[in-house]
């Protein structure tokens, strides 16, 4: 049985754990994202992070080392600039794991993950054209059409939260006005909103069902999907109230033939799904899958 060291970044949290090709989660930590922490104390708390799931394992010896990271990044030089995350601009986040592991490291955007790992563990399995989606601290996505994930030029591909849902909505963090993840992420629920994603009014979490909805109607015409997964705490703390605005949403604005159909639904990982993903990045890199 082989077994991969994974690594989750996001705004919300930094998680470690090591899971087996078979998506089974063997350890698990995590440690809250730091708030203005430098890019030094990122690495050293990624670097904790990282020996205290393996040694909770009890597990030596691994496969690969997997990484979902927000973005953007630069893939293929495996530079790192999470746009919640201001500490790291372009981090050389893969050569400093290769570096301390040892071993073969592959990174990939965290909504990539997430999309490689409900392809392969949960509710997009063997389907070969879906999209999945985190709508969490911010908002990021995964395609995979003709059963190949999209990478785009420095393998951003998928960026959903970067769509315009709202022609005067609010400034978003990339600096556009009106992005998906402006309007209906966590980060945007308590600065736009003023209320607590957690405790979020039901008004509340019908809009952002509602913009989630709008912004994956054009991807479903535009790539012929009839399935979106969506994920992430805002999602699924949020409920079949947010999951019900989404599909009426979808459903008003998707009048084609061939995306007139198409469902929204969630994830089947759960809340280990963005370690799974993570992990999933070095066994489908791995082994050509996607």
């Amino acid at each position: 049985m082989e077994h991969f060291l994974a690594l989750d970044i996001g705004g919300t949290k930094f998680g470690s754990g090591v899971v087996s090709e078979k998506g089974d989660v063997i350890s698990y930590v995590a440690s809250p994202t730091p708030k203005g922490g430098s890019g030094t104390d990122l690495w050293e708390l990624t670097k904790q992070l990282m020996h205290r799931a393996a040694n909770k394992a009890g597990i030596e010896s691994f496969s690969a080392v997997g990484i979902g990271c927000g973005g953007p990044m630069d893939l293929w030089s495996g530079l790192v600039s999470p746009l919640n995350i201001p500490g790291w601009r372009d981090f050389p986040l893969k050569k400093s794991i290769e570096d301390e592991f040892g071993i073969d490291v592959y990174l990939d955007n965290d909504g990539k993950a997430i999309t490689l790992g409900e392809g392969l563990f949960g509710a997009a399995k063997n389907k070969k054209n879906f999209m999945a989606m985190v709508v969490s601290t911010g908002i990021g996505g995964g395609i995979v059409l003709d059963g190949r994930l999209l990478n785009g030029r420095l393998g951003n591909a998928g960026h959903i939260g970067h769509t315009n849902v709202e022609a005067n909505g609010n400034l978003c963090g990339c600096g556009a006005i009106g992005c998906l993840e402006a309007q209906a992420s966590g980060l945007s629920i308590a600065k736009y909103y003023g209320e607590d994603p957690h405790q979020a009014s039901d008004d509340i979490k019908v809009r952002c069902g509602e913009y989630v909805g709008r912004g994956v109607a054009s991807v479903a015409s535009l790539l012929d999907l009839d399935l979106i997964v969506v994920g992430g705490s805002v999602a699924l703390g949020f409920g079949d109230i947010f999951f019900a605005a989404a599909q009426t949403e979808l459903s008003a604005r998707a009048k084609l033939s061939f995306s007139g159909t198409t469902k929204i639904s969630p994830v089947e990982l759960g809340e280990y799904g963005p370690i799974i993903g993570a992990a999933t990045v070095a066994i489908s890199k791995q082994r050509g899958l996607f």
